[in-house]
């Protein structure tokens, strides 16, 4: 049997006003089911770029990156990351070496990239893991690598020994990768800036079952879904859901309040959601909920499939972004296309 290689997720997600460009290289060695290397370029969360092994080109995810740049750009995307697939090759023998590893299944992943917020603030980070733990990071302002293990300071130590490749990520990371982020923005300003409210919905498995407050459709995806009990906020026995990417780019999300029904139906508990300035209250009674054991309502299947074609994703892209990180953002070359300067250093 093949080993089970668990893809975790730990999304930054964007918020109105908010925008961010993000590159997942993502090598993985061993016996597996997909591709050996694949890359994974983002903008506000929503995938516009894609490349793996197994095909061997960069392609289009997006109607409007794809309107707007010509057969330039993928070519020259196609030939950095072919030259990155190489580069992943060489250096994971090196680091299965310190680790003292020969057998299994080991990742490697160079996550980097840029978020512009409206008040003019920039970030930028450039960061590398493997087998889904911190391996190096670049400082931006010492313009030096941290090592995150004691097998990541031989490289550290080489890598500070190039000051001018760390200067060279952090001018690309504060000005061209946000330049690039303009402009992809300016290219689908009409999907990236658009504003959608949520549908609200009540649902239950059966008549014994948790009620679960249901949001979704909802776009950018800052949400607040909150529980009232008798016009106070209740925060006991309820569970917050994680953010789920509808397949359209729309979000969704759920809070369940375990409550018994015999309890709920003495006293007045009332879901509320808020997105983009507007609240919606949906006040919990047997008339409002729509159960899932006789028919599953639309909204529900529309989730369902969105899981199920977002884990694909994952699990083609090889995506194993650490827990404890809330994100990670991408860098362009001055075609516009995803490279990784720094990642052709041997560790």
């Amino acid at each position: 049997m093949r080993p089970v290689l668990v893809l975790l997720l730990g999304f930054h997600l964007a918020y109105a006003g908010k925008h961010s460009l993000r590159y997942f290289y993502t090598g993985v060695s061993g016996d597996i089911d997909f591709p050996e290397f694949t890359v994974v370029g983002l903008v506000d969360e929503g995938q516009f770029y894609y490349f793996d092994s197994n095909i061997k080109k960069a392609v289009p995810k997006t109607e409007w990156i794809r309107q707007n740049v010509g057969p330039e750009y993928w070519d020259g995307g196609t030939q950095n990351d072919i030259g990155e697939h190489q580069n992943f090759k060489n250096n994971i023998q090196v680091l299965k070496e310190r680790f003292n590893q020969s057998t299994g299944v080991h990742t490697w992943q160079l996550m980097y990239g840029c978020e512009l917020d409206t008040d003019g603030t920039k970030q930028g980070y450039f960061q590398i893991g493997y087998d889904g733990e911190d391996f190096l990071s670049l400082d931006k302002s010492s313009l030096t690598w941290t090592a995150a293990k004691d097998q990541a300071v031989a490289t550290k130590v080489k890598w500070d020994s190039i000051g001018a490749d760390a200067k060279f990520q952090t001018n690309y990371l504060e000005n061209t990768c946000i330049e690039w982020l303009q402009k992809y923005v300016g290219y689908g300003k009409d999907t990236l800036e658009r504003k959608v409210s949520p549908q609200v919905s009540l649902l239950q498995k059966s008549p014994s079952s948790s009620v679960s407050c249901h949001a979704t459709g909802f776009y950018p995806s800052g949400v607040t879904i909150s529980w009232h009990r008798e016009g106070q906020e209740h925060d006991e026995d309820v569970d917050l859901g994680e953010l789920i990417i509808n397949e359209d780019g729309t979000f969704q999300r759920a809070s369940t309040l375990n409550v018994k029904p015999e309890e709920w139906k003495k006293n007045e508990y009332k879901c509320v959601v808020e997105h983009q300035g507007k609240t919606i209250r949906e006040i919990l009674t047997e008339d409002k909920i729509k159960t899932n054991y006789a028919s599953v309502p639309i909204g529900i299947i529309v989730g369902v499939v969105a899981v199920v074609l977002l884990l694909v994703i994952i699990a083609v892209a090889g995506f194993m972004v650490y827990q404890k990180k809330k994100g990670f953002k991408p860098v362009a070359s001055d075609d516009g296309s995803n490279s990784s300067t720094h990642s052709n250093q041997k560790p």
